[in-house]
């Protein structure tokens, strides 16, 4: 790898906080000042002791779940580490004590014959499975309803490169390697997929397929749906192979059925997906915007002309004014406007020439050039954002985000509807918040709108986020925008997502998840009620 920001090494998050529990955040003075504005002076001191419900997994149950060769564990410490996803009311419910959605088991396979083993003792003992990849969801995609007994599929273990065809540049994949890990073998063949999520040290292939993974790379590389090319599922009615070329007239692309089903329709295991050679360059550049309807247009512009950069951001005047999109920096008060980064990857020809052509173009467009500085820190310490939320929850503050995607000709309606529910929810319950928002991922037809919400956590921070949540939800239906752009639907989103498809959507759903899964093995509540 050419980036040492992405040539980090697996994570194995723990539960109840982000990412390597080896290298935490600490608030700056200067956020903890900022935080004082906002009435928050103290956090809740330390988490309730947690304790498991026994296993519901009969003995018999277990003896079959082992006879697949898969490794079966039913104690506290492996159930606890498949609790839940990394949302705020996840880490909360956990700070809280509450761990009433543990798996009553957790399986993990080693084949994709045992996970189809696996699939078929499940229907066999009326078990409910959970597919579990990098567990870095973040809408309540690891809580199935608990009807019956909970059986955690940790993929884990279905890892590696299986196969790369140099001349075509496709890759085979297991579901369940790490993004770190994929980029390390494809780059040992010259090779890189390209996606860089903020859950890139803990996501999955696999995962990324189910949830329609949108990496900050998106506008050179596009979404993650859009770089596979064919998957292997294991349903309970069989395997699925999918996709025999790049593109097929041969009915519906079936491949669609499964990307972004969060593992309600069957057990991904293996994902082929496009790939490109290792760039040998990447630079990153800052631009200033006077507001952030200059910089949004200089974006549409970009994203609707013929050359285009590899990434795109742009930080509202809020977000700018804290330096959120530098993390090592957040809380210090920056200069007014918006910020946008622009980054290339390429040759360096390549990378010249259209660092040339957009610069000229956004210099036209009301853009002042800000040179690397900017760029570079938010190239270093772009995945480290996330990290600042555990300190955040620890002070006190309730901090969360939500995402969502529309046309370019209703984004300037959404971002005000949306913020202005959001402020309203949280100060009807007599807290002030900071609303902020960013433009990460760019189309030729929209964009999609990234929020972050701090506020003073009150005695229920789960009911008051909950009220703020279906504010923004109820904002963004009626803004006519789509529920979620990359964080999926979960059971988080699952009401707002039925209205928005139509019953005669649903319906076409239930009857492949009928056809499918008839006894409602997988992931039951997730996706659809």
């Amino acid at each position: 790898m050419t980036s040492s920001e992405v040539d980090l090494p697996v994570v194995a998050f723990e539960p109840g906080r982000w990412g390597d529990p080896g290298a935490p955040m600490h608030l700056s003075e200067s956020v903890l000042g900022a935080l004082t504005m906002l009435g928050i002076e103290g956090g809740p001191g330390p988490g309730a002791e947690l304790f498991l419900m026994p296993s519901r997994v009969s003995g018999r149950a277990l003896s079959a779940l082992q006879k697949t060769g898969a490794a079966v564990a039913v104690d506290d410490g492996t159930r606890l580490a498949h609790l839940r996803g990394y949302s705020t009311p996840d880490l909360l419910k956990y700070r809280a004590g509450d761990t009433s959605d543990a798996p009553d088991a957790v399986v993990v396979p080693s084949t994709a014959e045992q996970v189809a083993e696996v699939l078929a003792v499940c229907a066999a003992k009326d078990l409910t499975l959970s597919p579990f990849a990098g567990g870095t969801s973040v809408t309540g995609g690891l809580a199935p309803e608990r009807a019956r007994p909970v059986v955690a599929l940790d993929l884990r273990a279905l890892t590696g490169l299986i196969a790369l065809d140099t001349v075509s540049q496709v890759a085979t994949l297991a579901a369940g390697t790490r993004l770190p890990e994929a980029e390390r073998l494809l780059a040992e063949q010259g090779f890189e997929l390209g996606h860089f999520p903020q859950s890139y040290e803990g996501a999955t292939v696999g995962g990324c397929a189910v949830t329609r993974s949108a990496g900050q790379s998106s506008i050179g590389y596009g979404r993650f749906d859009e770089m596979v090319v064919g998957l292997t599922v294991a349903t309970p009615q069989g395997v699925a192979e999918i996709g025999t070329a790049p593109k097929s007239a041969a009915g519906p692309d079936l491949r669609q059925l499964f990307l972004g089903s969060e593992g309600a329709f069957g057990v991904v295991t293996a994902v082929r997906v496009r790939v490109h050679p290792v760039p040998t360059v990447r630079r990153f550049y800052g631009w200033h915007f006077a507001d952030f309807a200059a910089g949004a247009r200089a974006m549409r512009v970009l994203a609707q002309g013929s050359v285009r950069p590899t990434v795109l951001r742009l930080s509202d005047e809020v977000e700018t004014a804290l330096n959120l999109a530098d993390p090592s920096a957040a809380g210090k008060a920056a200069a007014g406007g918006v910020m946008m980064i622009v980054g290339f990857e390429g040759d360096e020809p390549d990378v010249d020439c259209r660092d040339g052509y957009v610069s000229a173009r956004l210099a036209e467009l009301g853009g002042q050039f800000l040179g690397e500085e900017p760029g570079e820190a938010w190239r270093v310490g772009r995945f480290r954002g996330p990290y600042l939320r555990d300190p955040l929850l620890d002070a006190g503050a309730l901090v969360e985000t939500l995402e969502t995607v529309t046309f370019w000709s209703n984004i300037e309606r959404l971002k005000a509807d949306v913020t202005a529910a959001l402020t309203a929810a949280l100060g009807d319950q007599g807290t002030p918040a900071v609303v902020m928002c960013h433009i990460s991922h760019v189309y030729s037809t929209g964009a999609s709108l990234y929020f972050t919400v701090i506020s003073k956590a009150l005695e229920d921070p789960l009911a008051q986020w909950g009220a703020a949540k279906a504010a923004a939800n109820a904002a963004i239906r009626a803004a006519g925008a789509s529920i979620t752009h990359h964080h999926a639907v979960g059971t988080d989103h699952r009401s707002t997502y039925v209205e928005e498809i139509g019953e005669v959507q649903v319906t076409a759903l239930r009857a492949v998840k009928a056809a499918l899964d008839p006894q409602g093995v997988l992931n039951p509540g997730i996706l659809l009620p």
